[in-house]
């Protein structure tokens, strides 16, 4: 189990042709583009934490029934910094990095103050942005990097501050129907308070497509959300959208201030500044997009963590949006390198089996309700939302299944009813070993499977004549854990779930994150396709292990 984890991936730098076995559709033609961890040791030193491990790049380029793959490192200047000095040198969420026992007193003093309030690491190993005509590889922290998705190659570094009063942000943001990105980030002590900051990145017009100009500088606030919590702000790894709304879960999984900022004089990392508080409560707030400000009232539910949002959509004048909820932090431990290196089957019994769960909210309460009673009337959903005496409203999910990660949906239904879940099948492992297909109408879901296979977050590519939401196929990158078999791009039919193909690769693939597929422009029916259509085709993950 280590060694797949823990084992430094070279690069590939020049593509090298897969062995293809079935039939790849024509149509298919684009790239798929991935991110994630790659290499977790620098020199005699080691990163503590999976998630920590750096970027590393990797891409198949479907062409004419062929499949290309290449992989390069993120030339981000925590990468360079740490292969200059030989040792890691920029401290990650899990791993903190201490000066070089050989610099004078100074020059440590300085470095100490400079982590009372931490620049954080530009190592964007989460996931893949379309900004306007740009791409970008993106992670938590303020920065994101701009890529080559053909040549994988880093490019400029983009601070979010410069844009927006944010110190962390998600890796997945939306796109809307208009070709807005949205995104979320938190403000921590900005002029006396922590927030909670929704911003809009807007779509580019033809002639700032023509004169390449970046959409980025257009950056504006159109929410803000006071934290609970002065000192202890929320993590969150993603969020919802509607049409007209926006959901944001702030769970009792918080950061402390104050011990983040003594952390490294007490040499602990950041993530021991995090902790989940199983007593307290679960605020879920709902933002209209038109009028720009929350919906009135008080919602809740019970302490959980989520990491990824599925989807959401209004129905009968509420708010239906689904999640994968754990009701613990323990996944996040069990990717410490030293649990990676444990009986795995053992160690992963401390994680609860994520739940895909639908919740229920109502877009306005009444007043005249009785008090206990269930403010939602929607027959699609057994979820409730009960009214409280205080005024508050008590939100209990529905139940949709369990054992799944790493959720994707076929775009075109981001934020409307839609009907099927592809994601990965985990149970008390997180690693996952089925890919599943789950339909939200029927309770029914297909699988599939093969011995030695640990499948990548699967992606829905739709077909370009579709007619029904599931009309495509499902990319996913098959990391082998049998040294005799090759890892492969694996091809499925999205409705049926039977296998089309398989490109083998003949290297070593890493356990990625999340990524993008990026149509070939001008191929047969996509040359003729609305803006709106190729939005949904080159979305990034909407809802994405955290990190």
């Amino acid at each position: 189990m280590n060694t797949i984890f823990a084992r430094n991936k070279k690069e590939q730098l020049e593509p090298v042709r897969a062995s293809v076995t079935g039939k790849i559709p024509a149509w298919l033609q684009g790239t798929l583009l991935r991110n994630g961890p790659g290499m977790h040791t620098v020199g005699e030193t080691s990163y503590n934490h999976w998630f920590d491990g750096l970027a590393l790049l990797h891409s198949f380029t479907i062409r004419d029934g062929e499949v290309h793959y290449r992989s390069k490192y993120l030339r981000s200047d925590t990468y360079n910094a740490n292969i200059e000095a030989n040792r890691i040198v920029v401290s990650e969420f899990g791993t903190m990095a201490y000066p070089d026992p050989c610099k004078n007193i100074f020059s440590k003093a300085f470095t100490y103050l400079s982590h009372t309030i931490p620049d954080f690491t530009d190592n964007c190993l989460i996931n893949i942005m379309k900004c306007g005509e740009d791409f970008y590889a993106t992670t938590e922290t303020n920065y994101m990097r701009k890529i080559n998705p053909q040549t994988l190659e880093t490019l400029e570094k983009v601070d979010y501050r410069k844009y927006v009063a944010i110190n962390l942000a998600t890796a997945h943001p939306h796109y809307d129907a208009a070709g807005n990105i949205l995104n979320m980030g938190t403000s921590i002590v900005d002029k006396g308070k922590t927030k909670y900051v929704m911003f809009k990145i807007p779509a580019m017009g033809p002639e700032a497509k023509k004169k390449g100009k970046s959409p980025l500088k257009h950056t504006e606030v159109f929410c803000s959300i006071p934290a609970h919590s002065l000192l202890s702000p929320s993590y969150y790894h993603s969020f919802g959208i509607t049409e007209n709304y926006v959901v944001f879960l702030e769970q009792p999984f918080r950061l402390d201030i104050l011990k983040m900022a003594t952390a490294y004089v007490r040499g602990v990392s950041w993530a021991s500044c995090l902790s989940f508080n199983s007593e307290d409560k679960t605020y879920i707030h709902v933002v209209d997009q038109r009028t720009r400000k929350p919906v009135p009232g008080k919602f809740y539910t019970d302490a959980m963590v989520v990491f990824h949002h599925v989807n959401a959509h209004e129905e009968d004048g509420c708010i239906l949006f689904d999640v994968v909820a754990y009701e613990d932090s323990s996944l996040y431990q069990l990717f410490y390198m030293a649990s990676l290196k444990q009986d795995f089957k053992e160690s992963a019994k401390l994680a609860s089996v994520p739940a895909l769960k639908r919740f229920a909210v109502p877009l306005s309460v009444d007043k005249n309700a009785e008090e206990g009673s269930n403010l939602i009337k929607v027959a699609s959903t057994t979820a409730t939302a009960l009214k409280e005496k205080d005024g508050q409203v008590y939100c209990q999910p529905e139940l949709l299944c369990e054992g799944l990660e790493l959720p994707r949906i076929n775009y075109a239904h981001n934020g409307k009813q839609y009907r099927y879940v592809f994601a990965a099948e985990v149970q008390w492992s997180p690693v996952p070993t089925k890919i599943i297909k789950y339909d939200i109408l029927t309770k029914s879901s297909f699988k599939w499977e093969e011995e030695g296979c640990w499948p990548a977050e699967p992606l829905f590519v739709p077909a370009p004549d579709a007619k029904d939401e599931d009309d495509g196929v499902i990319l996913s990158a098959i990391v082998s854990t049998n040294p005799q078999k090759p890892p492969f791009l694996l091809i499925l039919d999205a409705k049926s779930f039977t296998e089309l193909a398989r490109a083998y690769v003949d290297v070593e693939l890493h356990l990625d994150l999340h990524g993008l597929f990026i149509p070939d422009a001008g191929e047969g029916a996509r040359k003729q396709a609305p803006p709106e259509e190729q939005r949904d085709r080159a979305a990034g993950s909407h809802a994405a292990p955290p990190t």
